[in-house]
């Protein structure tokens, strides 16, 4: 089973005034993990760098150009059909306002409220740099 390549932003923003909301996007029901909610991204295609794959997949998905970006972590995981590397990358700045391109379901979320939604197991290592328990 072949390795897919993933990047993943981890969006930071403020919202209505508040800081450290993170914008989650929901997965279409018939994608691979569909319902769940993500943080968006998607595959690097042939040699582009994660970098590039990023500004990418952030303007295809939210209409969005990112300005600033820094690398998080990187992760691999193995699901019973599918083995993914994710490149994730937190997006501290960006042009646009953030649309659902693809008819997804987005929204801001403050880090308190992050681990009441449901993510593929894959970014449950995300989940726990950004929320982590006492």
């Amino acid at each position: 089973m072949t390795r897919v390549q993933v990047v993943a932003a981890v969006i930071v923003g403020e919202h209505h005034g508040s800081p450290q909301h993170i914008l989650i996007s929901r997965r279409a029901d018939h994608l691979h993990q569909g319902g769940l909610w993500e943080f968006p991204g998607g595959k690097i295609d042939g040699d582009e760098t994660p970098y590039e794959a990023l500004r990418r997949e952030l303007k295809e998905e939210l209409n969005i150009v990112v300005t600033k970006a820094s690398a998080m972590m990187q992760i691999t995981h193995d699901y019973p059909d599918k083995k993914v590397s994710l490149d994730i990358w937190t997006v501290t700045e960006f042009n646009g306002l953030p649309l659902g391109v693809e008819g997804q379901e987005i929204r801001w979320v403050s880090l308190n409220d992050l681990p009441n939604f449901k993510f593929p197991e894959a970014n449950q290592a995300i989940l726990a740099q950004l929320c982590p328990q006492d």
